[in-house]
């Protein structure tokens, strides 16, 4: 039987948990979790909506054409945002395997599961938009530079993850199995990051960074950091919308899913 004083030391200790420590337990909740993002997702897609059509007038529209490329400069206003993005929503991917791996946490593998054909469809548009700014760039669509080959290599290790969950379904040796290929993987990221400083490259260096001062005016800059928000912020929404699915499909024999389907 708990005494008064081993109820006060329960809570004491219970009441002194971080933040984050109780926030990372409640996201350990497929249920908490749906019903919190069906809150949070309606604003998020408008703030993205607006940030991203904000950021494409401004920058096609009024920002001004680079000194050295003209106006051929402008698809990095899609290019730059889907390059950084690419190697971000990998590194995502690869905490969600992490997190499964070590708490075994059902909701990390559905998050796995959902990142990565984002992030594949993510870094071919990066891929793509880089091949189209190398015509007038470079003079060809494509070479065997360091950082787009490392780029290519990120997008194939997305498919590899997509084929290796599609093999195995939706069993746990599958979900450890994509989890293990994903962090494997993210010694890539390195690569991808600091290839135009390791090797000689054609490519530029970073044009966009948080660390140092930008390398272009703000007229150039400021729209670029709004697509940049933009695109993150779409991601979200629509890992969010994928992992809903998951839910809903891993928990569609639980009561409250049950529940849920009669109210509709």
């Amino acid at each position: 039987m708990s005494t008064p004083a081993d109820t006060q030391t329960t809570s004491a200790s219970s009441g002194q948990r971080p933040a984050w420590l109780v926030w990372f337990h409640r996201m350990g909740s497929p249920r908490w979790f749906y019903e919190s993002t069906g809150r949070w997702l309606p604003v998020m897609a408008v703030i993205a909506g607006l940030l991203l059509v904000t950021g494409i007038f401004w920058g096609l529209a009024f920002a001004p054409p680079d000194y050295q490329q003209g106006n051929s400069a402008r698809i990095m206003y899609i290019h730059v945002p889907s390059s950084i993005l690419a190697q971000s929503s990998y590194m995502i991917m690869a905490s969600f395997g992490v997190v499964f791996l070590v708490w075994r946490m059902k909701l990390a593998d559905i998050g796995l599961a959902a990142a990565a054909p984002i992030g594949a469809s993510v870094t071919f548009l990066a891929l793509a938009t880089g091949a189209i700014w190398g015509i007038p760039t470079w003079g060809t669509y494509w070479m065997w530079d360091a950082r787009l080959t490392s780029t290519l290599i990120l997008f194939f290790l997305f498919i590899g993850v997509i084929a290796l969950r599609g093999a195995y379904g939706h069993s746990e040796a599958g979900g450890r199995a994509t989890a293990w290929l994903a962090i494997v993987g993210v010694v890539n990221i390195p690569i991808i990051k600091y290839s135009v400083d390791w090797w000689n490259s054609l490519h530029q260096p970073s044009t966009f960074t948080l660390t140092e001062k930008p390398a272009m005016p703000p007229e150039m800059y400021l729209p670029l950091l709004v697509m940049v928000l933009g695109f993150y912020l779409l991601f979200f929404v629509l890992l969010f919308l994928r992992m809903r699915v998951g839910v809903l499909q891993a928990e569609r024999r639980s009561r409250w899913v049950g529940d849920l389907v009669r109210e509709q």
